[in-house]
């Protein structure tokens, strides 16, 4: 770790997977399990870092983290990234006489005491200007789908969805292309506040693998609150012959919520991995994100195709 003055902290990025399926989601809620929770807390132990005065008796000591992108209950993690600004004196003092080096020994400690659904893949002192959340430039999920028995695997039914259907990858390829781009995706978000649904979608793609698995790999500058899932749901009534090939597209023009998508289940869905610039552009990027995204012209759509 680089030298700092007594009085400042280290920022450090965290690497982290994570199996969902017995987890309420990333963030933090009152008597349910997460993994914000789980992590928060082992930093804490692991650094030995008190309870605060300010907080409530009998509350556990976190050390706090900012995540990559948070991700719904029941869906999994293999790339996410995080960010945890901490006192480098701790993190000498946690590592003890370990011959290894304090992020090193910081590593395995915390994974000594995290629980077996997570899993902390790397440690490192963070370049200057890194923010896990706003300096990243895309972020990566496949979604994976059983939709024959002979591709069904009973050891992967937590993160696969098995679909009573065949599905036509070409068609759901066909029906992707007019969504990727930058668009504004209200009609496949959860609207928050004062929160922008204007996203640059830059692959949406189908494929089957030799497993027989059909993949859906979704990248993007950033996703919305349930955007993959609405955007495989919608895609997969395509793709079962329930809808027209451009009815995907109607849905988007829409910009709303529509009571027709389908939210797909949660379990299907892995973020896999998320890209940052280089180092010397990090700061830069996180000032670009934080600021708002202009909204787009035009009207919605209201005449649905048939």
């Amino acid at each position: 770790m680089a030298r700092v003055r007594e009085d400042e902290r280290v920022r450090l990025r965290i690497d982290l997977a994570y199996d969902g399926t017995d987890f309420r989601g990333w963030a933090t809620q009152p008597g349910l399990r997460t993994v914000q929770h789980e992590v928060e807390t082992a930093l804490a132990v692991a650094l030995r870092v008190g309870v605060r005065e300010d907080q409530r008796a009998g509350e556990q000591a976190r050390v706090p983290v900012v995540c990559a992108g948070r991700t719904d209950a029941g869906v999994h993690a293999r790339g996410q990234v995080l960010h945890t600004d901490v006192d480098p004196a701790l993190v000498a003092a946690a590592a003890g006489r370990s011959p290894k080096t304090p992020l090193e020994t910081l590593e395995r400690r915390v994974n000594g005491i995290l629980p077996a659904d997570v899993v902390v893949r790397r440690v490192v002192e963070a370049p200057v200007g890194f923010d896990a959340r706003f300096s990243a430039t895309w972020r990566r999920y496949v979604y994976r789908i059983a939709d024959a028995a002979s591709s069904r695997d009973p050891l992967a039914r937590n993160h696969v969805v098995v679909w009573p259907r065949p599905l036509d990858v070409e068609v759901l390829q066909e029906a992707s292309l007019p969504l990727v781009g930058h668009h504004d995706f209200a009609s496949f978000c959860r609207r928050r506040e004062g929160a922008t649904t204007i996203r640059t979608l830059l692959d949406l793609d189908w494929r089957r693998g030799p497993d027989g698995l059909v993949e859906a790999t979704v990248r993007a500058d950033a996703f919305c609150h349930s955007m993959v899932r609405a955007l495989v749901g919608c895609l997969l009534d395509v793709g079962q012959g329930r809808r027209p090939v451009d009815w995907p597209t109607w849905v988007l023009s829409a910009r709303a919520r529509l009571p027709q998508v389908t939210v797909a289940h949660p379990h299907g869905l892995t973020l896999e991995e998320v890209a940052y610039p280089a180092d010397a552009e990090l700061a830069e990027r996180a000032d670009q994100t934080r600021a708002r995204r202009a909204a787009l012209p035009g009207a919605p759509t209201s005449q649905e195709p048939t």
